[in-house]
């Protein structure tokens, strides 16, 4: 890929990843998958994406068997003209709970996207979780599917 579209793609993701606060995660457990809500964050070299959620949930259990994920965050409106103009993003990749003073930074960045959870974070029923992303995916025009991979 030549470096101007490079960089015109990181740009485009990095515009798509901070300008929202949810996305949905799929974790699998037995070959069943299962989708999530979840308020992310992401930190400026698109290497990690960051969540948390409470250890009792069917997500955290499924996280715990198998590490893989994906992660689908897109700026759809729910209007016909998404299909031309809306763009989804999906990050793959391996989750890893997060403890002590590596925790700190990644939970600074978190919280500087959704301050309202801090007392959630700070539960002790809670884990704060960091994706490594492989790769991402990345549809636009409905049918525009480029790959950026982070990691190889």
């Amino acid at each position: 890929m030549k470096l101007k579209r490079l960089t015109s793609l990181k740009q485009q993701l990095k515009d798509l990843l901070f300008s929202q606060s949810l996305a949905v995660l799929a974790t699998q457990y037995r070959g069943q998958p299962y989708g999530s809500l979840i308020a992310f964050g992401v930190t400026d070299d698109l290497k990690h994406l960051l969540f948390a959620t409470t250890r009792s949930t069917r997500k955290y259990t499924n996280l715990s068997k198998n590490p893989k994920v994906a992660i689908v965050i897109d700026n759809r409106s729910n209007r016909v003209d998404d299909f031309a103009k809306a763009i989804a993003a999906t990050a793959t990749g391996t989750v890893e709970e997060l403890k002590g003073k590596g925790k700190e930074r990644y939970l600074k960045l978190y919280l500087s996207k959704h301050p309202y959870l801090k007392e959630f974070v700070s539960s002790p029923t809670c884990a704060f979780l960091r994706v490594r992303v492989d790769t991402y995916y990345i549809v636009s025009r409905f049918q525009n599917v480029m790959e950026l991979h982070i990691r190889s």
